[in-house]
């Protein structure tokens, strides 16, 4: 299913059928079913058992199914059995209802209530899930849809292991009123107790509206599915009442906005299958809690693998632009990299790839877009994702070439200062392994925010291209020689002086120029030797972040 773009709803749903046949066969044998058939339970119940059963595998029953695939829409148990590895999944609290007996809601009760969840693995790790039911009262938490995902949460934490909550649902249940309210807080609540403890992925596969859309906001990573999910406080209607506004739901909060503009989602998937295979991949990223060790695979490309094309991939014009994410593909292992946030922020590359088998998370500037200059944007981005990577002991590997913060007065008004101290706050505050290569610039205090040595980077190093200086040659030589008939041969002096990687070198700043080539190994080499790293920050409650 995973590779499929395009996969018929008859097709898929007699795949589903079929695997769902071969695990009820292969239960047929086992003690726990034939204790059910030989069992002293009188028929009456036998028959209520087999007909809630029913009821909660049908959800909202056969025809709301069937306009959930005319929508292009999987099911919340088919999104289970795709996202989980086979014969994984051991379902909780199958058979609860809720308890509202407000507008009649006593009469309309369906086990299940809305949300399935449980345990399962995903490639050998356990995970603990969540998968509303839009085909169940739209999905909207209620007082006990809430305390179902409270539970998996509980568990989760005591258990030490992720958290994928699947996400589709219209809101709060109106008819509970303030309890239903009350549920979204106590989800909340876990997952802050949850944050960097355990990962917690969420998967928005539909409407994620009202309170609801802050449960995602608060969790690691949140991903959306092309032209069916949507995400806003507020919806269209009220938009258009409250601002005179007329906008659709797509524009509001479809998948390009919030992957593009608000920097709300980490990146959106074609269709349901699609999502569900690449959160299967990043979850191989990820260790199962901040007490677990990083996840390590066998992998046959070798530390010692030379990349010559690496030699020449810096332009001789400082001034011409090439794609950082080439870089980082000619030194992971397999050129495999999970980028997070590809459509936001360009001028800064983060995502999670491996060293000899093991997780690391990388960070480079990119000069593609904006010559990588740090703005508001991507010193966000970088930095929760710093945050991300220090909080489960993932070592970070960073490739420079920035140069300087963007300047204009919309940067400056929209708070440059404070959130580029942001990205500083969090590499300062890093105790995980750190590695800086700097490529080419690496100009001002955008020098020092990018894990520079000054900020506890453990290894620091040049290629011989780069250029650690105050600023620019040609800005530096304005302001120094302001006036002076030979202003080119002034750059020139500058930068025979200031912009090459030895003023730095000669002061301990950075601890190598390396050959390109060789960075790969290098960089190997270094996270052997720091695997054992034991570095902690002051004794504290929590630090204040200028958030």
């Amino acid at each position: 299913f995973f590779f499929s773009t395009v996969l018929p709803w008859n097709m898929l749903q007699r795949a589903v059928l079929s695997r769902s046949a071969l695990h009820f066969r292969s239960l047929r044998g086992s003690s726990q079913f034939r204790t059910i058939q030989t069992s002293t339970a009188s028929e009456s119940f036998m028959k209520k058992f087999r007909e809630k059963d029913t009821a909660a595998e049908l959800g909202g029953g056969e025809i709301r199914i069937e306009k959930q695939h005319e929508k292009g829409k999987l099911t919340a148990r088919e999104r289970l059995l795709l996202l989980l590895d086979e014969g994984t999944f051991r379902e909780y609290d199958r058979f609860v209802e809720h308890r509202c007996t407000n507008f009649g809601m006593e009469k309309q009760k369906i086990p299940g209530d809305g949300v399935i969840t449980g345990h399962g693995a995903i490639n050998g790790r356990l995970v603990y899930v969540f998968s509303q039911d839009f085909t169940v009262f739209g999905g909207s938490l209620s007082e006990t849809h809430a305390e179902k995902i409270c539970k998996v949460m509980d568990k989760a934490m005591l258990m030490g292991a992720p958290v994928i909550g699947l996400n589709d649902s219209g809101g709060a249940r109106i008819p509970e009123g303030v309890a239903s309210l009350a549920g979204y807080a106590e989800v909340f609540q876990r997952n802050v107790n949850a944050s960097g403890v355990v990962p917690q992925l969420s998967l928005i596969m539909g409407p994620c509206a009202g309170g609801a859309v802050y449960s995602p906001a608060i969790t690691d990573f949140t991903f959306m599915v092309q032209n069916s999910s949507f995400m806003f406080v507020t919806g269209p209607d009220v938009v258009k009442s409250v601002t005179n506004e007329s906008v659709t739901q797509e524009e509001l909060g479809g998948s390009k906005v919030h992957t593009t503009k608000s920097g709300v989602a980490h990146g959106h998937f074609s269709n349901d299958m699609d999502a569900i295979y690449n959160i299967r991949k990043l979850y191989d990223f990820l260790p199962l809690s901040n007490s677990h060790d990083i996840p390590q695979r066998h992998t046959s490309d070798p530390r010692s693998r030379a990349c010559p094309w690496l030699n020449t991939i810096v332009p001789s014009d400082p001034n011409v632009p090439y794609n950082m994410k080439d870089v980082i593909s000619k030194i992971v292992d397999e050129e495999d990299f999970f980028e997070i946030m590809p459509n936001y922020a360009k001028n800064i590359v983060i995502g999670f790839a491996r060293m000899e088998g093991k997780t690391v998370g990388i960070v480079g500037n990119q000069p593609m877009e904006l010559a990588g200059c740090l703005d508001v944007n991507s010193s966000i981005k970088a930095a929760r994702f710093v945050r991300f990577l220090d909080a489960f002991n993932i070592p970070i590997v960073t490739l420079v070439d920035v140069p300087g913060f963007l300047p204009g007065v919309g940067q400056e008004h929209s708070g440059i200062i404070r959130n580029g101290a942001k990205l500083l706050y969090a590499y300062a505050e890093a105790t995980v392994p750190k590695i800086t290569v700097i490529t080419r610039k690496a100009y001002g205090g955008a020098y020092d925010v990018m894990s520079s040595k000054h900020l506890r980077g453990d290894t620091n190093y040049c290629w011989p291209t780069a250029e650690i200086a105050v600023m620019g040659a040609a800005g530096a030589s304005q302001i120094l020689h302001r006036g002076d008939p030979n202003p080119k041969q002034r750059e020139e002096e500058y930068r025979d002086q200031f912009a090459n990687p030895f003023a730095a070198a000669s002061r301990g700043f950075i601890d190598g120029i390396i050959e390109p080539s060789k960075t790969r190994e290098i960089i190997c080499e270094d996270l052997e030797v720091l695997a054992s790293k034991v570095l902690e920050n002051p004794k504290k409650k929590h630090g204040n972040i200028p958030l």
